[in-house]
């Protein structure tokens, strides 16, 4: 199914027009391709596909109008910093602080293990380099 064979009918009390059924369809083919579950069942592959059906067979609750832009304006207020500062503090330092020295452990001995493959690859031209 794609947008040029949209059935004429649809749902005209709840979706006004073709647009916002693209509209609507695309923010859930988002949703679904970042992992969520279909909520129709189909034989279709592609998320966009799928977004159409569930839009067409009304099984997606959306906002319109005012209560769209009310929903919006509460989103703005919505601090996410806030909320992943409260989170940083719930972890006890010692936790953290844990993490970054494997993290630096990590980093360290791939960079060792990049410089001696750097160093062998030079190494290996020179030895050629002075043979031939």
């Amino acid at each position: 199914m794609n947008i040029i064979s949209l059935p004429i009918e649809y749902d005209r009390h709840n979706i006004d027009s073709k647009f916002r059924i693209i509209a609507i369809a695309s923010q859930r083919a988002k949703e679904l391709s970042v992992g969520a579950k279909p909520k129709v069942k189909t034989k279709a592959k592609k998320v966009t596909t799928i977004s159409l059906e569930e839009t067409l067979s009304n099984t997606i609750e959306f906002l319109i109008g005012d209560q769209a832009k009310k929903a919006k304006e509460e989103s703005k207020r919505f601090d996410y910093r806030k909320i992943l500062e409260e989170k940083k503090k719930e972890i006890s330092g010692e936790d953290l602080t844990e993490f970054e020295k494997d993290l630096k452990v990590y980093l360290h001995e791939k960079e060792s293990m990049d410089k001696r493959a750097l160093e062998g690859l030079f190494n290996e031209k020179r030895e050629e380099n002075s043979k031939g």
